[in-house]
């Protein structure tokens, strides 16, 4: 009996361990925790809609500016980035020989002009030039002697001889008349020839400064005092920066929605999060057979000159109206290894689901496939939620 009593002992002290354990761990089958998270409701409404794409902002114009004449340069007043105006002096060459060759080429047109009596800006008139009015002179009195000869031979005063001799005198002073004329003209001609001679050589003269085509600033002087050019050599190069070029590259889906006049906005990588403005001007007419792309010119005021030719820049070009978008928190989305994510608030649960998405709104993203409008999205806390987990909105 007292063994019996000892079994029943070790049993009830065995149930009651049992029941101890159980009562030290209460929480070994409790639900984890709901994570607090924040509910959006996807919301559909028409925005502006762009084109985002890529391209490298050029100067406005660029030359590379050369010598007119040879000659030894004598000054370089600019230097690498000095900014010139329109007709701003680049270099000088030696002016010596060319101020000679000019003078020469006044004074042979001024020599012939007097000889033409033409002075003070006066046209050419071939009855002025001292030869010419002295044939006329002679002309006019022998015509004056042969009309009196016929009149006395008409009247048998003089002889046959002496009407014929009179005659013959008419008929040389009007050849000689001509002869006087086509001299004064070929002259003129001549004289055309010499002005020809001395616009070159003032030409020469002002080449011997070698100026800026338009406003901007000198990429590069490629001469030094002392150095002897020849005529088509390169002396400098000069760029206009205000306004600027962006060359962008539109892919062959879009072409039907670029114009010229579209705004464009951009941004480089110079200036993060400043976004610089302007217009597009220029739509090539075909698409690259390569890329498949279309090359769109847009102008860039750069007043400040903050922007560089050569940036790259990522740009924006507004489309002409607005379409329906469905709209929800950028926050909301989460991207991995390149796919969108949303969690779909379905209750105390969220759901998982991948979605498409579109351009950027400000704070809002474009979903464009895999959401309906309406449904409610978590917007905090996208990084340690996932499928099926407990929530709780806020």
């Amino acid at each position: 009996m007292f063994r019996s009593f000892s079994v029943v002992l070790l049993l009830a002290l065995a149930a009651t361990g049992c029941r101890a354990t159980a009562t030290a761990d209460p929480g070994a089958d409790a639900a984890p925790a709901a994570l607090p998270v924040a509910a959006v409701a996807a919301v559909e409404t028409p925005i502006a809609r762009f084109i985002e794409v890529t391209g490298t902002l050029t100067a406005q114009e660029s030359a590379e500016v050369a010598a007119e004449i040879a000659g030894r340069i004598v000054a370089t007043p600019v230097e690498r980035g000095s900014r010139v105006g329109s007709a701003g002096e680049l270099i000088r060459i030696a002016a010596t020989e060319v101020d000679a060759q000019a003078r020469e080429a006044e004074a042979n047109a001024a020599q012939i002009e007097a000889r033409l009596g033409i002075a003070g800006g006066q046209s050419f008139e071939a009855a002025r030039v001292p030869e010419v009015a002295n044939a006329d002179a002679a002309r006019r009195l022998a015509r004056t002697d042969f009309e009196r000869a016929r009149t006395l031979h008409a009247g048998k005063m003089i002889s046959q001889a002496e009407f014929d001799q009179k005659s013959a005198q008419l008929e040389s002073a009007d050849r000689q008349y001509d002869v006087a004329r086509n001299g004064a003209e070929q002259q003129y001609q001549s004289l055309m020839a010499a002005r020809a001679r001395v616009t070159v050589a003032r030409k020469a003269v002002a080449d011997t400064v070698v100026r800026s085509p338009f406003a901007g600033l000198v990429g590069e002087r490629f001469v030094s005092v002392g150095d002897y050019v020849t005529r088509g050599t390169k002396v400098a190069s000069v760029m206009r920066v205000d306004p600027l070029r962006v060359e962008l590259t539109v892919p062959e889906q879009y072409v039907a929605a670029v114009a010229a006049g579209r705004d464009v906005t951009f941004q480089v990588d110079a200036y993060p999060g400043e976004t610089f403005t302007g217009q597009v001007r220029y739509v090539s007419p075909s698409v690259t057979a390569a890329t498949r792309a279309l090359i769109v010119e847009a102008v860039v005021p750069n007043a400040t000159g903050r922007l560089k030719p050569g940036f790259f820049a990522t740009a924006r070009i507004a489309q002409s109206s607005s379409t329906p978008a469905l709209l929800v928190p950028a926050s909301a989305v989460r991207t991995v290894a390149g796919t969108a994510r949303v969690f779909v608030v379905a209750g105390d649960r969220v759901e998982e689901r991948v979605v498409m998405v579109g351009q950027q709104v400000d704070q809002r993203i474009e979903i464009t496939d895999g959401l309906a409008a309406g449904e409610r999205v978590a917007a905090s806390g996208v990084e340690t939620l996932a499928d099926g987990v407990r929530v709780q909105v806020r």
